[in-house]
């Protein structure tokens, strides 16, 4: 069972503080549940009444005749923290807390949520708010929600951490006959939030895609992991408030988050693989595509339509969110022309002309059906009197259901218009077609289907290998790191002290000299040559351009000499106690040709560590001029991080001789990624700017806050990176030295090559069936892999100088970190080497450092060799030949 049974799937329900009154919550609360049919026992609990609805109540919580499973407090915050005693006392394992005051302090200056969170916490008792609307399981027949309206059954999951967001969705959806198989209001998500009801809601078979709304996440590390796991078999959308400063001040009122970017925030949804929307209204057009659609093939787009100003718009709208026109065949045309005007378009969107009739409408339509030059069709209708809206959708729906291949293609609909338009909007919702009021909101609403492909895509997509940093260089760089912290907590360095740190990332940093008067910046400049730029030294003016503190292409003794005596006076005079290390002098990079970038690593108190990027220049409002990511980066991220920033003006490329080399920046931000992963104390990191040239990127000024750090590095990070401390080199049998380590993203052709090279027998053991050819997203499942939920060892050696995977073992950790499911493969010709106990030994060790509590897995019962080895390793076997499996099970801890 899982731990989050007793409060979804509730077989008995206490409402603490049941009521009467009709404006009471406990009231409220009382009536959805007893009219919604809930099969399961309600039990008021309340002094103040003998029954409650028609219902014995009891006076309190250690008086019920049985223990719930769910306990549902309706009662102010003040008597929470008693109440939650008895239900320690009573043994219930789940409760809902509505009271919205729980922040306030009790009478030992604690908060009441604090004091009943550690009650709960002692007693294993899970809890859903404070400040929640409830729950909905329509399939279950339960509304255990303070909401004034329920929701239809449906697959859809919606997860809120606003109240007044559920109940307008709520509101929307019952309009537009739209149900849903989960409506949880987690509140401000004190314990359980939205990670574990991912984790979920991701194995639930009544749920087909998730909506979140988040104002703010508490754990980020959880959250993506869930994330990235659920959303590699549900869809998942999320509309997250507070993008504006003002919005996430509000959010932070709301729920207590901290102040996250929104950039962060937006870089976290895309890197988990779900998909953001804007608005509310985005969200319900997404609603209504999701429940609706079917998985897209393809991106193109056919457009059906009466009126050439709609369908305008609808291809404006398409063009502008990066969506594409299906392309009709000659051949298409040909029979187009044949069933449609001679004034029709001629070409894709599909203008059948505004006297079009149902017939011409139906016409088109199965000729686009019959091909294979769309993925999806949009269907345009703007009010006429010749073709009756209502009864022209009729047909078209009569005709599409007819149609053999109609589940291929994703149908949308666009009826305009209000009177005339509403009855056939109806008749397409309550024919499974998504309809929409306007041109534009078709258009996104498909475009939400392709960006949530591309970035599944995109998840999936295989790296290239960049240059690895040798160990001696990151030894020598830990080395630097101690020296300029030595006894101190924080420090801050500039270009010239933290120049010979970057070269050990082998980062180009253009030389700097220090210069403590005007006479020494022209002695320096007289040595290293003219032109020069002279700035700035000063650790309490953080931004050199608000005194003019950088001067360039000085050509002269006399032009140094008057720059630097004006940029120590303007600092003077702006910050008079502001702390002056002299000047900083260099020569001037070539910058013709050249484009200047920023790149700038900032530590969020959520989400740890965050990489941005963006154009140079003085004024930068991380905010507004940056895209950003997460580290670790390999190249494909990498790229994806620069093309999101060019697509978003982030960086304007300029039309040079030299143009930015991809791959050259990728290579950067990977070695920047690199550095912050494996150097915690690197709080900071402002390069601003940095020369891009071509593939050449330099250095011209950058500035690092070290802060002392303890503990596990890798704690720091949102997303965990590649475990390097897990490699070993371990020798065979047969006296072969090989490399055991964590499998990569690299490696999908390694591994493929190794699949290829195991016999049909050894792969039907293993998976149980014939799993024929491995595609490309197969090979990324088990290469991609999330180590803070699983981990894969693969075991390398070299044939004919090349690299190549040999056998593999791996081991998928549930969410609670109870039970580890393993699996091992090893490559046929290679058996009787040793390679089945070193792999499973490793992953043994693996599972045991994480403190799992057990471990299992399945074989055949003529897998011999399995069942031998396992035995030997402790596992206990349960072998069934009736079933034809084997269980083994290895207990690590009890």
């Amino acid at each position: 069972m899982n731990h989050l049974d007793p409060l979804l799937k509730p077989r008995s329900i206490a409402v603490v503080g049941a009521s009467q009154r009709e404006t009471r919550a406990g009231y409220i609360v009382m009536n959805n549940l007893l009219h919604g049919d809930f099969k399961g026992a309600v039990m008021p609990v309340t002094p103040k009444y003998d029954s409650v609805a028609g219902v014995l109540s009891y006076k309190n919580i250690l008086s019920l005749p049985i223990v719930p499973d769910l306990a549902i407090l309706c009662t102010n915050a003040t008597r929470n923290v008693g109440i939650f005693e008895e239900l320690a006392e009573k043994g219930i394992a789940s409760v809902i807390v509505l009271s919205s005051d729980m922040h306030q302090n009790s009478d030992n200056g604690e908060t009441f949520d604090s004091r009943c969170l550690a009650i709960a916490k002692k007693h294993n008792i899970r809890v859903l708010g404070p400040n929640s609307l409830g729950i909905i399981v329509p399939w279950l027949n339960l509304n255990a929600s303070f909401s004034p309206v329920t929701a239809l059954p449906g697959k859809i999951a919606f997860v809120s951490q606003s109240a007044a967001v559920c109940t307008t969705i709520l509101d929307w959806a019952n309009d537009k006959e739209i149900g849903f198989s989960a409506f949880i209001s987690i509140g401000n998500g004190s314990d359980i939030e939205f990670s574990e009801l991912l984790d979920y809601l991701s194995t639930d078979s009544h749920t087909e895609a998730i909506l979140l709304y988040v104002d703010s996440i508490s754990d980020a590390r959880r959250f993506i992991s869930a994330a990235r796991a659920a959303s590699r078999n549900r869809r998942i959308l999320v509309l997250k408030g507070g993008r504006t400063a003002k919005g996430r001040a509000a959010a932070m009122a709301h729920t207590g988050g901290a102040d996250t970017l929104d950039i962060i925030y937006d870089s976290a949804i895309r890197r988990s693989g779900m998909l953001r929307v804007k608005n509310l209204h985005e969200l319900f057009a997404a609603v209504e595509t999701l429940t609706h659609s079917v998985p897209l093939r393809g991106e193109r787009l056919a457009i059906v339509t009466n009126g050439g100003g709609p369908a305008i718009m609808a291809v404006d709208t398409l063009f502008d969110r990066g969506g594409k026109l299906a392309e009709l065949s000659e051949q298409t045309r040909d029979k187009l022309s044949n069933v449609l005007p001679s004034s029709w378009s001629h070409s894709n969107p599909i203008d059948i002309v505004g006297d079009a009739g149902e017939q011409r409408y139906i016409d088109t339509i199965n000729i686009l059906l019959d091909g294979d030059e769309a993925d999806a069709i949009l269907i345009m209708h703007s009010p006429s009197a010749v073709a009756h809206s209502a009864r022209t959708a009729e047909r078209i729906i009569e005709a599409i259901k007819k149609h053999p291949r109609h589940k291929r293609f994703n149908i949308l609909t666009n009826w305009s218009g209000e009177l005339t338009a509403r009855p056939a909007r109806k008749l397409f919702t309550e024919a499974g077609f998504p309809t929409y009021r306007t041109p534009e909101s078709s258009v996104v609403a498909f475009m939400h289907l392709v960006e949530y492909r591309r970035n599944q895509r995109q998840l999936m997509e295989t790296p290239t290998t960049a240059e690895k940093v040798h160990i001696e260089d990151l030894a020598d760089a830990k080395n630097w790191i101690e020296r300029q912290l030595l006894d101190k907590d924080t420090v801050s360095l500039d270009t010239h002290q933290n120049s010979q740190f970057f070269k050990h990332f082998n980062l180009d940093v253009l030389p700097t000299w220090i210069a403590s008067d005007p006479s020494e910046a022209v002695h320096i400049a007289e040595t290293i040559g003219y032109p020069v730029a002279v700035k700035l030294r000063s650790p309490d003016i953080a931004h050199k351009s608000d005194v003019q503190g950088v001067m360039l292409n000085l050509r002269n003794s006399s032009e140094v000499a008057n720059a630097a005596q004006a940029i120590l006076d303007r600092s003077q005079l702006s910050f008079p106690t502001a702390h002056i290390h002299g000047l900083l002098i260099q020569g001037m990079a070539k910058l013709a040709g050249g484009q200047e970038l920023r790149v700038k690593v900032t530590t969020d108190e959520t989400f740890g560590p965050i990489i941005l990027l963006g154009q140079g220049g003085s004024e930068w409002d991380e905010s507004i001029d940056a895209a950003a990511a997460f580290p670790p980066l390999n190249m494909t991220l990498a790229r994806y991080l620069i093309i999101r920033a060019i697509k978003s003006g982030k960086i304007r490329l300029q039309k040079l001789p030299n143009p930015i080399d991809i791959e050259g920046l990728s290579e950067l931000l990977v070695r920047i990624s690199q550095m912050v992963v494996d150097c915690p104390e690197i709080h900071d990191l402002d390069i601003h700017p940095v020369l891009a040239n071509g593939d050449k990127f330099t250095i011209l000024d950058a500035d690092i806050i070290l802060k002392a750090y303890e503990g596990d590095p890798q704690e720091r990070l949102a997303i965990r990176p590649y475990p390097v401390e897990l490699e070993e080199t371990i020798q065979l049998k047969d006296g072969t030295d090989v490399l055991l380590r964590p499998i990569l993203p690299e490696d999908e052709p390694l591994h493929a090559d190794f699949i290829n090279r195991v016999s049909k027998e050894d792969l039907y053991k293993r998976f149980f069936s014939d799993v024929g050819e491995f595609n490309h997203e197969a090979l990324a499942n088990f290469t991609q892999i999330d180590f803070d939920r699983e981990i894969a060892f693969v075991v390398v050696r070299k044939e004919q100088g090349v690299p190549a995977i040999i056998g593999v073992s791996r081991a998928l950790i549930n969410p609670e970190n109870t039970d580890a499911e393993f699996a091992i493969l090893i490559r046929s010709d290679l058996k009787g080497v040793g390679l089945g106990r070193i792999l499973m030994t490793k992953v043994i060790d693996y599972c045991r450092a994480k403190q799992t509590k057990q471990m299992s897995g399945m074989t055949m019962p003529t897998n011999r060799g399995m069942l031998t080895l396992a035995q030997k390793l402790g596992f206990k076997l349960d072998i069934s030949f009736e079933d034809g499996t084997a269980d083994m099970v290895l207990p690590l801890f009890e």
